[in-house]
């Protein structure tokens, strides 16, 4: 498994092989020994295309999360939200899908969604703790001052996504 760095810190991707044959496929997901993080909380979601979800994140018992798609192809999207981050404010944008075999990692302090581009998506998320309902928010997907350009105008979107804040009014 390979490990590349972004310009954020902390923020990573990981690239593993993927072997195919006539069978179908075989993908290592994960490496304790590699990863070097606790990760006792994991969930799948199923998203059709133009759906998109986030941005999410939980200002109490914050999680590292570890996303991979399984099957199909996102968008992932973070926001840094570590106010003494040399990068705060900024997002960071990669496809993952489920032929390129790539991991994010993505550290506490960070806002996150993804668009689903394929017709059926799966998305694989590992955290390090568990979800904390009463200290989750979110970051209103096309918020001016982001300036995140998700190559989509009228996505799917949830009830609480729809409602969801601006980034500056977000209290940490």
């Amino acid at each position: 498994m390979k490990k590349i760095k972004t310009p954020f810190k902390g923020l990573l991707i990981y690239q593993n092989k993927r072997f195919d044959d006539k069978r179908g496929f075989l993908r290592e997901v994960f490496h304790k020994y590699i990863i070097k993080k606790n990760l006792i909380f994991s969930v799948t979601s199923s998203s059709k295309k133009n759906v998109l979800r986030g941005l999410h994140l939980q200002t109490k018992k914050s999680q590292d999360k570890y996303i991979t798609v399984l099957k199909g192809k996102i968008l992932d999207v973070v926001v840094d939200l570590r106010k003494k981050s040399k990068t705060f404010g900024k997002h960071f944008k990669i496809i993952l899908d489920e032929n390129n075999s790539k991991f994010l990692f993505i550290p506490k302090g960070f806002a996150h969604g993804f668009l689903g581009l394929g017709k059926e998506n799966i998305v694989l998320y590992s955290c390090t703790n568990y979800r904390h309902a009463k200290s989750e928010k979110s970051i209103l997907w096309n918020d001016k001052d982001l300036k995140i350009n998700w190559g989509i105008k009228n996505p799917i979107i949830s009830k609480k996504d729809r409602s969801a804040q601006k980034f500056k009014d977000i209290k940490f």
